[in-house]
């Protein structure tokens, strides 16, 4: 179901894109889109996979956001020049906050674990202005850090912010909520009007509105105000996310987001010259 005919608390309807990445990832592209740019300060969201390809992305840079990794399945190591190395695994989280700048790769595991399919989602979350130019940092939360709630059918993993009763351990620089949420077939999820801007998005399943079904691949934006509920026609995976306005538009190119094009325009020639620093172990990088 792609646009919405006029209701109550249903504003726009999206239908993820397809596209590619270096390394030979595909990826469903929800966020941005020509319709609608951010939901409250996020920017960006691809879902990648379910796939059994496990490519490598050389080292790239970042401006101006965190970056928000969350898989379903399979894991991926984490690498960057503040020297950090991670494993993500399913139901862990990796934020990293690039502010002023930060390079990363990230690589697939040398053995196939489990199924061998990779499976998951990464979120970027645009900084106020006051913090797009912080410090970069990066913190990893396992699995059973982040808060859950499980009633009627629904179970909710709160992966940062608030919402549900639930306040998650991550620290984020503005108010925002982002959640994983399975529900059996029948479940209703209630979503309520704490913030401004919110959206669903399913990864499995469907889900019904008032406008009808929202199906797998599609993202839903909600009005203010109202408050929502999604019920599961099948067993689904929806993410709902969201928070207050950013403080003004945001400007997109490739890794770099800023309030400031005159910015984004020094961090590429910034990484036309290799100065944006280097990952530890890593020779090999995406152009620009």
């Amino acid at each position: 179901m792609v646009g919405v005919q006029e209701a109550p608390d249903v504003e726009l309807i999206l239908a993820a894109k397809s596209a590619d990445l270096p390394g030979g990832i595909h990826v469903l592209r929800a966020l941005p889109q020509a319709q609608r740019r951010m939901v409250g300060p996020f920017v960006f969201l691809d879902q990648m996979g379910p796939t059994s390809l496990h490519a490598d992305v050389l080292a790239h840079p970042h401006i101006g956001l965190s970056t928000v990794t969350y898989l379903f399945e399979g894991e991926i190591l984490h690498k960057d020049s503040l020297g950090s190395e991670q494993w993500i695994r399913p139901g862990a989280v990796n934020w990293m906050t690039a502010g002023s700048g930060i390079v990363h790769a990230e690589r697939a595991p040398t053995r196939k674990p489990d199924n061998g399919r990779l499976y998951g989602i990464q979120i970027w979350v645009a900084l106020p202005r006051a913090d797009e130019e912080t410090a970069p940092s990066f913190v990893h939360h396992a699995a059973e850090s982040l808060p859950t709630v499980e009633d009627a059918g629904v179970r909710v993993r709160l992966v940062a912010g608030s919402m549900f009763g639930l306040q998650s351990p991550v620290r984020t620089h503005s108010e925002l909520f982002y959640a994983d949420v399975a529900l059996e077939a029948g479940a209703v999820l209630k979503l309520p009007a704490l913030h401004d801007e919110r959206a669903a998005y399913v990864a499995e399943g469907s889900v019904s509105l008032t406008t009808g079904t929202l199906g797998a691949g599609n993202l839903a934006l909600f009005r203010r105000g109202t408050e929502v509920l999604l019920q599961a026609t099948e067993d689904s995976r929806v993410l709902v996310f969201g928070g207050e306005p950013l403080d003004g538009p945001r400007h997109i190119f490739w890794n770099f987001v800023s309030s400031s094009k005159d910015r984004i325009e020094e961090a590429k020639r910034a990484w036309k010259e290799q100065r944006m620093g280097k990952v530890p172990g890593e020779s090999e990088f995406i152009s620009l």
